[in-house]
């Protein structure tokens, strides 16, 4: 028999208790990670504020909460608000415009890091000082994301579902635009450079239709608009007003790279680029391919123009230059050479201008479909399309 039995030998039993103790640790640390950035909330918050309120953006907030432990950090605003001043080019002659909403949701997750995601409660109104609400702002859902915090950033982007304005009268909401749904994004271009940032713009509209400014935008259309912007200096804090007088100083353009709308079987096409004047309005070309383009005609309202009168506005507005008391004499005298035929001539009046329209351009194909190319021209805010003016752009500063 052998002299000694060898025990096994007894392992110390520190090591296991190594690992739980480093998770221990971590969560500690981690946690205490998230109650610092949690209590920089308000600090960050509040000199965001600050420099926004340079610019003539002031926002508040009725009730700011914290949570989202441990992985991810959710500030609710509820009561939310925001005041416009000097944004528009009357500046400090128009009311300031506060609009409010319910609930701000802003997401922050710690494994994306500058990186925040929103969550907007319906409705918004909109009212000017010491007025009661103007406007209403409905939507399904709306969310919008930013990218390259803390600095700059790099890309944002803001998403609708099902929007609705309605303009209130006593109280009452009516109607004055709607969409199934609407895409906002912009990102700095691969061309830019801090001393001369370039930002790519790009809109999608779904189903859009915008009541009581022209009749052609009453039907529901979709559109696709990519825009590149040039001539801002910097993003410093600054009204909007001063940022496009910068943009002309600079001899900046708004370039329209792609642009697609869609109203029934109208199809149209635009390219081209923009500028501002020292006035602040719009210049420059696009040119434009459309098919179907005849469907639009009815919309300019030119034949109920011509059945009802033409007021004098109404021809500055559409062909400058033209006497009403001019055409009405001539469609009367038609009718009394030979009764009926005014009549005749004020009911085709819009064959007659799709014509004058269809020779100003040049034969083309869009999508498969027979179509015209033809120019858009913006001259000192005014929308001409050939001799004839369509529309009037406000300046932008």
């Amino acid at each position: 028999m052998p002299d000694s039995i060898k025990l096994p030998r007894q392992r110390p039993l520190w090591p296991v208790f190594v690992m739980p103790a480093l998770v221990v640790i971590a969560a500690i640390g981690w946690s205490a990670f998230w109650f610092y950035a949690a209590s920089r909330v308000d600090h960050e918050v509040d000199a965001w504020r600050a420099r926004e309120a340079k610019a003539g953006r002031v926002y508040d907030c009725g009730k700011r909460s914290v949570a989202g432990f441990p992985f991810r950090l959710e500030v609710t605003c509820e009561d939310a608000s925001v005041t416009l001043v000097s944004q528009t080019a009357q500046g400090a002659g128009d009311a300031p415009v506060t609009a409010r909403l319910g609930k701000i949701l802003v997401i922050g997750q710690v494994y994306t890091p500058g990186l925040l995601i929103a969550e907007f409660t319906a409705p918004a109104t909109l009212a000017a000082r010491g007025e009661p609400p103007a406007m209403q702002v409905n939507w399904a859902t709306a969310r919008s994301s930013i990218a390259g915090l803390p600095g700059i950033p790099q890309r944002v982007a803001l998403v609708f579902d099902a929007p609705a304005v309605d303009r209130l009268n006593s109280g009452i909401a009516v109607p004055l635009a709607r969409a199934a749904h609407v895409e906002l994004h912009t990102q700095f271009a691969a061309s830019s450079t801090p001393d001369h940032p370039v930002i790519d713009v790009a809109v999608d509209l779904t189903q859009a239709s915008v009541q009581d400014i022209h009749p052609a935008l009453a039907q529901p259309f979709d559109a696709l608009v990519g825009a590149r912007l040039t001539g801002l200096r910097d993003f410093s804090p600054k009204p909007w007003p001063v940022r496009f007088r910068e943009i002309q100083a600079a001899d900046g353009k708004i370039r329209i790279e792609r642009a697609r709308i869609q109203q029934g079987n109208m199809i149209a096409t635009a390219a081209g680029s923009l500028g501002l004047t020292p006035d602040g309005n719009l210049d420059g070309e696009l040119q434009m391919t459309v098919a179907g383009f005849e469907q639009v005609i009815p919309l300019l309202g030119i034949e109920k123009v011509l059945e009802e009168g033409v007021p004098q506005a109404t021809l500055d507005r559409l062909a400058p230059g033209v006497k009403a008391q001019d055409v009405n004499n001539l469609l009367g005298s038609l009718d009394r050479m030979i009764p009926g035929l005014g009549k005749v001539v004020r009911q085709n009046a819009g064959a007659g201008l799709a014509a004058v329209v269809n020779s100003l351009g040049t034969p083309a194909e869009l999508e498969g479909k027979p179509a015209r190319s033809f120019p858009l021209r913006f001259a000192d805010g005014a929308v001409l399309l050939g001799p004839v003016k369509v529309g009037q752009v406000p300046p932008l500063f």
